[in-house]
């Protein structure tokens, strides 16, 4: 595939090679971003400022890490609905959220299987550039979630310094893929991360994306060097919406 060019993205495809990643999508999670990721994931939910009365959405929520940590540490949810197209990830993520209050349920990110306003807060950890159209599932989320509910979102990104830039595209594109590979044993699951990051919407253009779908007061923060985006929305309160 060449650098840039945006990756094929039909459900059935994408959920296949989840599915046949499901193994080894922890171990190489942690490995390739050098332990980053739980920083990460604890980051995104201390935006929430989760009270204990929540109901949290984590949608791709894959083997629910982002799910859990918003059910551990001294600001948590009530309970968690995580959701994922991967029968195989959520598999694994069933064993690691027995006893929990983490339900998980396989569904469509276009498609959210939930009542409209039925949640307080959502998440989605590296998953919407995986989506077929972003844009419709961040519509979904806005429907699900309450007016005036958070929606914090983590995606990689690529560096905007010239020099660490052009470090991280050479990373990227051809150490990440060599790893992926050896540990995962799938030829092109890891050729596709990079071309999916290099594909996704510039940070300006995904928050245009959440502004068109319902939300008010938007940001997009970098962490690490702008190697990852968190970005937090909320939605329209409804008083907002008949100014």
């Amino acid at each position: 595939m060449p650098a840039g060019s945006a990756p094929a993205k039909e459900a059935a495809r994408i959920s296949g090679m989840f599915d046949a990643i499901a193994g080894r999508y922890d171990l190489l999670n942690h490995l390739l971003s050098a332990g980053l990721d739980k920083r990460w994931r604890r980051r995104a939910v201390d935006v929430l400022q989760l009270s204990g009365r929540e109901i949290v959405l984590d949608l791709c929520t894959g083997t629910a890490d982002l799910a859990l940590a918003a059910t551990s540490g001294p600001h948590r949810a009530r309970r968690v609905v995580g959701v994922d197209f991967s029968a195989a990830m959520l598999q694994i993520g069933s064993g690691k959220v027995r006893g929990s209050a983490v339900d998980l349920i396989r569904g469509d990110a276009m498609r959210i299987p939930l009542r409209d306003a039925s949640v307080d807060a959502a998440t989605i950890g590296f998953g919407i550039r995986n989506v077929e159209e972003p844009a419709a599932a961040c519509r979904e989320i806005a429907r699900v979630l309450r007016p005036g509910g958070t929606l914090v979102i983590l995606e990689f990104s690529l560096p905007r310094a010239p020099a660490l830039r052009s470090f991280y595209l050479w990373y990227f594109r051809k150490i990440l893929p060599l790893i992926g590979r050896m540990i995962s044993k799938h030829k092109s699951a890891y050729t596709y991360l990079p071309a999916s990051v290099e594909a996704f919407p510039s940070p300006d253009e995904f928050v245009q994306h959440l502004r068109d779908a319902g939300f008010s007061t938007t940001r997009a923060v970098p962490l690490t060097f702008g190697i990852v985006y968190m970005f937090v929305a909320i939605k329209t309160p409804l008083g907002d919406r008949m100014l």
